[in-house]
């Protein structure tokens, strides 16, 4: 009972994995709403991450935090205009 069993799931999950593998999407795509969802698919299923564990060192961690508190030192303006920087053209 338990062979036959054990013997089903295997020919189903082959069956299966056939069936996904013959519907593979190449990665370049026509339309740039599909090559978008394409993309986003991969980062989704971390499939072709990178094995290498980036990681800061202590001295990066503290240089982000330093950056992180000095933004707060700057009033955030009640709006923005051209007198304030840049230039818009119109």
């Amino acid at each position: 009972m338990n062979i036959k069993v054990l013997y089903t799931a295997v020919i189903l999950s082959l069956a299966g994995t056939h069936v996904f593998a013959g519907s593979a999407q190449p990665l370049i795509l026509d339309s740039p709403e599909l090559k978008t969802e394409m993309w986003l698919q991969l980062q989704r299923e971390g499939n072709t991450a990178s094995k290498k564990v980036q990681t800061a060192t202590p001295a990066e961690r503290e240089l982000a935090m330093q950056r992180l508190l000095d933004s707060y030192k700057h009033p955030i303006p009640e709006y923005y205009g051209e007198a304030d920087g840049g230039k818009f053209k119109r």
